[in-house]
């Protein structure tokens, strides 16, 4: 009887996307293989190949899944408020799913050096401003716009604090004041109108 691997991952693309974060997450993108991405997941490399063609196929696919992936989760766009419960499940997400915020952040700072990566690391950090953007609208703030991109700022300064040198209750607390910041401004700006 021929004995089954079966990856931690799951099968098909989606897998192979997975175990790509898993990848770059933990030994950065210069350590982004089909070789690595199959030891990770399991399968052949061939697979790999076969799905994407090329590593760079491969590395766009997975920045695009870890976006989709980490809005979902983080729920950004159907957030009212920025409040405890928003604060307590992102800092549960990044403590649950690190692997996500760090594959990102790999690939950001490797986007510095690659020109070619740029666009895609503007429509990863854009499709998250544009998931703020939503909910400050919903929830009446005015110049969304820079006020979204002013927010990701910082909740995205927190998780990479969270990932590294801060501990989780206290970005925890930091992600509720950024709420009370976005509701005073909400606060500041009906009083003036």
């Amino acid at each position: 009887m021929k004995a089954t691997r079966i990856s931690k991952y799951g099968e098909g693309r989606e897998a192979l996307l997975a175990a790509t974060v898993t990848v770059v997450a933990e030994r950065g993108l210069s350590g982004l293989t089909f070789r690595a991405v199959s030891e990770v997941a399991l399968v052949n490399n061939t697979l790999i190949s076969h799905h994407f063609g090329t590593k760079d196929a491969l590395l766009h696919e997975a920045v695009a899944w870890a976006t989709s992936r980490a809005i979902r989760l983080s729920d950004l766009s159907a957030a009212e408020t920025i409040d405890g419960g928003f604060a307590r499940a992102l800092v549960e997400l990044v403590g649950s799913e690190p692997h996500l915020q760090l594959f990102q952040y790999e690939f950001v700072l490797e986007a510095r050096r690659r020109p070619d990566l740029r666009d895609a690391a503007v429509t990863l950090y854009e499709g998250y401003i544009a998931a703020l953007e939503r909910a400050l609208k919903r929830h009446g703030h005015a110049n969304t716009r820079p006020l979204a991109r002013a927010v990701f700022a910082a909740l995205d300064g927190l998780v990479f604090q969270q990932l590294t040198v801060a501990e989780p209750d206290a970005v925890r607390e930091a992600i509720e004041c950024v709420g009370a910041l976005l509701e005073a401004n909400l606060s500041a700006n009906c009083q003036s109108g």
